[in-house]
């Protein structure tokens, strides 16, 4: 079986096209995950209660568990679809894309920040509290400093998962890199070609920024023994 890839020549803008249109998707979506999924975080752990309930726990609990319990792509078509019939907002593909990514990712930020959280030493926070600081101010100055250094790695993995999960936007059309290899599939007749470029794509993103967290993490590594 011989392989055609004389199409790149023409095509290959179009693949990193959509390249940059997925990183940019994945970017703007971790960062809003790691906003949504910290409020989930301290919701999950507020005192606030009305009688014996506390609301803002049973919500955060709730959304976790359903975002997690149903797949992306059926949340990505729902917000998609529903953004118009229930709240009567035409939004774009792109929108929506990033709209349903970030609460996706939301609801796993927040458990990568509570075992992030979880992992320093609950004695830091006693002595914090000894100290006379307030829960709000520990937290502040030497809990949340320390769980980074454990948070980060993980928010790295959720990345990198983010990149090729972002591929399921392009059933509502956002041009990312699984569309454009549909495109070029489209243009050229090639089935299997293109969707190998792409995997070329997705591959080298996927590496360089496992390759970038891993020299982040050792630096964070080095800063904690000197």
């Amino acid at each position: 079986m011989m392989f055609k890839f004389d199409f790149l020549g023409k095509y290959f803008g179009k693949f990193c096209e959509g390249a940059s249109i997925t990183l940019g998707i994945s970017a703007i979506t971790v960062f809003l995950g790691i906003i949504l999924g910290s409020i989930l975080f301290f919701m999950k752990n507020s005192n606030v209660k009305i009688g014996k309930f506390n609301p803002l726990r049973i919500i955060s609990s709730v959304y976790v568990e359903v975002i997690r319990g149903t797949p992306m792509l059926l949340q990505i078509m729902m917000v998609y679809s529903g953004s118009k019939l229930i709240f009567g907002i035409d939004i774009s593909a792109f929108t929506a894309a990033i709209i349903a990514i970030s609460l996706n990712s939301a609801a796993y930020v927040s458990e990568i920040v509570r075992a992030g959280i979880e992992a320093v030493d609950p004695g830091q926070l006693e002595a914090a509290r000894s100290l006379g600081m307030k829960n709000s101010m520990a937290m502040k100055l030497i809990i949340i400093p320390q769980a980074i250094r454990n948070i980060l790695p993980a928010i790295g993995n959720e990345f990198v998962a983010i990149i090729k999960d972002s591929s399921m936007a392009s059933v509502i059309g956002v041009g990312e890199l699984m569309f454009s290899s549909k495109i070029v599939q489209g243009a050229t007749y090639l089935s299997l070609e293109p969707l190998m470029i792409a995997a070329v794509f997705y591959f080298m993103m996927t590496f360089l920024l496992g390759r970038f967290m891993g020299y982040v993490e050792r630096r964070l590594k080095q800063s904690d023994i000197r």
